[in-house]
């Protein structure tokens, strides 16, 4: 299990404030969810990668534009990577913490229901 990494202390805030999320352990690592989907887990050094990072449900879109764009931050994650999800290291002192919010939400929109959407937007 993860120790409480500054990061995931600030994932947790991140993502707490988004409407019925939860977090379980899978795979040994904290991962989040939307309802009854994953949109979020939390890896630090997952196999050895050297990496502190937050794998993040997303478009293949998105993880093309976003790779290519910064891959010193972002990356293809094992596993999930060939689903659309992006990799987001939040190890460094320069970690855009809006941008990952921002990824966060989205993951979510695409896993939440409609009625956990709609709770968001009228707040």
């Amino acid at each position: 299990m993860a120790k409480d990494h500054a990061a995931l202390v600030k994932l947790r805030k991140l993502i707490f404030a988004l409407p019925e999320t939860s977090e379980k352990i899978s795979h040994g690592q904290p991962t989040f969810w939307g309802g009854k989907k994953t949109f979020a887990s939390f890896h630090d050094n997952h196999h050895g990668d050297g990496r502190v990072a937050v794998w993040i449900k997303s478009t293949f879109e998105e993880q093309g534009t976003l790779v290519e764009a910064g891959p010193e931050v972002f990356f293809v994650p094992p596993y999930a990577g060939p689903s659309g999800w992006v990799g987001v290291r939040v190890d460094g002192k320069r970690v855009d913490w809006s941008v990952v919010r921002d990824l966060l939400e989205d993951g979510w929109r695409m896993v939440v229901p409609q009625r956990a959407i709609k709770a968001l937007d009228r707040e």
